[in-house]
């Protein structure tokens, strides 16, 4: 548990987490919609990838990657509740943003798994 903290510790890897909740998305796709360079991207992935979070595959010269277990993302919801309860009042709406965001996506892939 502890090694899988270490790994989602890092900012971008938390929204690499987010961005890819929706699927398999390509590495240029990624850093263009996280806006962060595209080494940068891969490093984070490669990261995430050596832990079997994520999974890869190539297309020519593209690279794909998808998290290996979707739930994943819904972890992430749910440590927002004790984020809450330790942050300051003014990043309140930011946590509540993120968890508008990501939990309408995440009911429905519940309910796929019944």
């Amino acid at each position: 548990m502890a090694d899988l903290f270490k790994v989602l510790a890092h900012p971008d890897r938390v929204r690499l987490v987010e961005e890819l909740r929706d699927g398999e998305k390509d590495v240029t796709g990624i850093a263009h919609a996280l806006n962060l360079p595209t080494t940068r991207t891969s490093q984070h992935l490669a990261a995430l990838r050596s832990h079997r979070l994520v999974s890869d595959r190539r297309e020519g010269r593209q690279h794909f990657y998808r998290l290996t277990r979707p739930a994943m993302a819904g972890w992430i919801v749910d440590a927002l509740q004790f984020l809450e309860v330790r942050s300051p009042i003014e990043e309140g709406s930011h946590l509540e943003a993120v968890r508008r965001l990501w939990a309408p996506d995440l009911a429905c892939v519940s309910n796929k798994k019944d």
